[in-house]
């Protein structure tokens, strides 16, 4: 389901307390006759009249019309990718996706209903902007999920460079950036996307640079849209986001900006220095093996390789080991890890495994994670890994969802009667 800022629930219930207002008639708005197809699918002149009426109760401004139309276009190709994949809402889930909506506004799915009828807008019309929301998020599942989207370490690594805790001043990664700056004219929404959402499809810089060219406002197009290198705590914090979950070599997904749409093309990444040993800090697990030399150290390191990729596999790995056998350390700053491991850990990857010899034993090392340290006794504060791999991963789907459906729009049959 879409997720909306807390802005507009505020602006929700300012446009339910506008008061009542007369029920949109049909004849008015086109009728139920279809006035646009997407794909075969009908979209009436009443529903985008409906529609419109409801995004102002949400606070949109400018051709709502417009938008209405657009929203109602992109829900249709939803639906139809849908079909192709045998998704559908259940009926519950539907209306239990009203109810949390309505919830935003403090009221409860009746309540919300009647308001929305007082201001012209019909309970369908609701239902339907919700199960298109469930339905788009179905299909970004089925078509992304299963673990194909995957964030690394290094990538985990880098976000956390952009945001440094108090007290520390690590260099920023930096940034080659192309873009294309689309400027966004009143009423002309619709077309102001289109140009942007074929620049995101660019595959490469040159397409790129052309397209730049052709389609942007800025004063960077004459050069193909070609920026100098920057460290990316220069770039606004809503693009920001975007183009730390890139790669190089790929383009943006439109992303709003005052008065415009922009697309950025990512040509080159500098990830900063290596960080200092005042500023590190190294998360790693042991796994004490057994007797060096013995049948039972050499088997328990066979399992470990074989089953375990990442610190958190090691748990699994000695399931039946007493706990003592097993030790996580996190954040830990130089000086806080043991001789013994502080000689191989500097030269580790996240992931790796190495075996030392410790007291007549072998002793499993793995590095989870390198990162900036945090200094709790002066009040250093920092975003967990774990909140910032969710993060990351958030907008990886949210930007291939964008992309879905800007690849749907282009190969979309759209009919206007």
């Amino acid at each position: 389901m879409r997720h909306f800022p807390s802005v507009l629930g505020w602006a929700l219930m300012a446009g339910l307390a506008l008061g009542p207002m007369a029920p949109v008639q049909a004849q008015s708005a086109g009728g139920f006759s279809p006035v646009i197809t997407v794909n075969g699918l009908a979209i009436t002149g009443y529903e985008i009249a409906q529609r419109a009426r409801f995004m102002e109760l949400l606070g949109a401004k400018g051709d709502v019309r417009k938008m209405a139309e657009e929203a109602l276009i992109n829900d249709r190709l939803q639906s139809w990718k849908a079909q192709t994949l045998g998704i559908t809402p259940s009926r519950d889930a539907v209306t239990k996706g009203m109810a949390e909506f309505a919830a935003r506004a403090n009221l409860s799915t009746e309540d919300f209903l009647k308001a929305l009828g007082e201001a012209g807008v019909e309970g369908q019309t609701y239902r339907d902007f919700v199960a298109s929301g469930m339905i788009w998020r179905e299909v970004v599942k089925a078509t992304y999920g299963g673990g194909r989207i995957q964030i690394s370490d290094a990538e985990i690594d880098r976000a956390l460079a952009i945001a440094p805790p108090q007290g520390t001043e690590p260099e920023p990664p930096k940034v080659l950036l192309s873009e294309i700056v689309v400027r966004n004219f009143p009423g002309r929404d619709a077309e102001t996307m289109a140009k942007a959402r074929k620049a995101a499809a660019a595959k490469t810089e040159a397409d790129f640079a052309a397209m730049a060219k052709e389609l942007s406002s800025s004063p960077t197009a004459s050069k193909g849209g070609r920026l100098e290198w920057m460290p990316v705590t220069a770039l606004p914090p809503e693009v920001r986001e975007t183009v730390m979950s890139m790669s190089p070599g790929h383009a943006s997904a439109p992303i709003q900006t005052p008065n415009s749409v922009s697309v950025f093309f990512m040509r080159g990444l500098d990830e900063g220095g290596p960080l200092t040993p005042q500023t590190q800090a190294l998360g790693y697990a042991t796994l004490l093996l057994g007797a060096s030399g013995s049948p039972e150290a050499a088997a328990w390191h066979a399992k470990a390789e074989a089953e375990a990729q990442r610190c958190d596999d090691l748990y699994s790995v000695a399931g039946t080991l007493p706990p003592d056998r097993l030790e996580r350390v996190d954040g830990a700053r130089a000086g806080q890890v043991p001789a013994d491991i502080a000689r191989i850990l500097p030269r580790m990857d996240i992931g790796e495994m190495q075996v030392v010899a410790r007291g007549g034993n072998d002793l499993l090392v793995m590095l989870c994670d390198r990162g900036r340290a945090l200094n709790a006794a002066v009040g250093e504060t920092g975003p967990s890994r774990e909140a910032t791999r969710d993060k990351l991963l958030n907008a990886r789907v949210g930007d291939m969802a964008d992309r879905l459906l800007a690849q749907l729009r282009a190969e979309a049959v759209i009919v206007r009667k």
